[in-house]
């Protein structure tokens, strides 16, 4: 088996003569596997020529040579799907000796589509990564429509936050229905406050320590050129490789969670708006289970899909896999994503906070947004 770099790599272009051609740059390192490289050319309504590279490895050797000719003539609002079915069909002459090692024909197409989106990856931006202390969950769930507004209108940069609270919350999906997703009586018997978020998505039931909660503000063009799927994982790649290294062998099950060889550990929701992405996780650490289900109602097959047992009392898939703390855990993810994507530590400003609290006032605190889905 040969390894094909960037020297081995092989061009082809067919674009109109005297066209105005404009090139793009894209690069992929596949989670486990190889980097992935394109370099492709357009006239603006098609691709005219291609180069595909990288540290990957393909036999037969002519199947390498096939690639690139079939991504010329694609037209570049093709989705991925669009091109991975090219690739497939380019290459279905050298099966069943195809071998791909270290990236499969849809990375290609994931990472012809960040070309020609422009896409930006994390290390093209400069970081900051916040540990809150304990807040309230309605301002927690505020300071993500606060810091989302701010990163879009280039007033902060791209940012984490990792949440910390003491209270007793649940906090529902923007579309979810209160009266379906909740028990009033277990509500009030256990003291929860019921929080309505900015993103979709199903409740999450929060009390302090039982959950690690963050949230990821950054432009638009982090995810260009991925569907809702894929930038799920994109992400949160930084999540598994710091779960891993307590142990935990965790993957991403489409569409947003984190699940592993021992049942779900999370969950990730979205928000897009004016250019700028929210994308926040929870993952289980050590709930109540008993008194989970006293608030929310959760059918049987959604108790199914968690990983929660009848007859567990906690649900604790990362405590459990890990044995480490909750604080061990969040140092180990932020120490992780410092180091992998060059950040720095920081605190909100005073006024963030500020101006995050007003939103509770104004909305997150009021039963109008509360109950806007009865």
């Amino acid at each position: 088996m040969s390894e094909q770099t960037a020297e081995h790599a092989d061009e082809y272009g067919a674009g109109a003569e005297g066209a105005q051609e404009e090139s793009f740059h894209g690069e992929l390192k596949v989670p486990g596997g190889k980097l992935v490289v394109a370099d492709v050319t357009t006239d603006g309504r098609h691709i005219t020529g291609a180069k595909i590279s990288g540290d990957f490895f393909l036999e037969p050797e002519e199947a390498f040579a096939a690639l690139a000719p079939a991504l010329v003539g694609a037209s570049v609002a093709d989705d991925g799907g669009v091109l991975t079915g090219r690739l497939e069909a380019a290459l279905a002459e050298f099966r069943p000796e195809l071998d791909l090692q270290g990236f499969s024909l849809a990375d290609i197409a994931t990472v012809v589509r960040r070309a020609l989106t422009r896409a930006r990856d994390f290390t093209d931006y400069a970081w900051e990564v916040v540990h809150t202390p304990v807040l309230p969950t309605r301002l927690n769930v505020a300071l993500d429509q606060q810091l989302l507004d701010e990163v879009a209108d280039g007033r902060r940069g791209p940012t984490v936050r990792f949440w910390e609270w003491d209270d007793k919350a649940v906090v529902i999906g923007s579309f979810q229905s209160y009266v379906n997703e909740l028990h009033p009586e277990g509500v009030k018997e256990h003291g929860i406050d019921v929080v309505r978020r900015i993103s979709g998505g199903g409740a999450m039931f929060m009390e302090g320590g039982n959950c690690i909660t963050y949230s990821l503000y950054a432009p638009l063009e982090l995810v260009a050129g991925l569907d809702y799927a894929e930038s799920y994982a994109y992400l949160d790649r930084w999540v598994i490789e710091a779960l891993a290294k307590h142990g935990v062998d965790a993957w991403y099950v489409p569409i947003n969670d984190i699940t592993s060889a021992k049942g779900k550990i999370g969950g990730a929701a979205q928000k897009r708006r004016r250019g700028a992405v929210l994308h926040h996780v929870t993952m289980s650490y050590d709930i109540d289970a008993d008194k989970m289900t006293d608030v929310l109602r959760i059918g049987k097959a959604k108790i199914s899909d968690k990983g929660i047992a009848s007859a567990k009392k906690r649900v604790d898939p990362v405590r459990s896999q890990t044995g480490a703390a909750r604080e061990e855990i969040i140092e180990t993810m932020i120490d992780t994503f410092v180091t992998r994507y060059g950040a720095v530590r920081a605190d909100l400003r005073p006024e963030e906070i500020a101006a995050a609290e007003a939103l509770v006032e104004s909305k997150f605190g009021t039963e109008e947004w509360t109950h806007r889905v009865p």
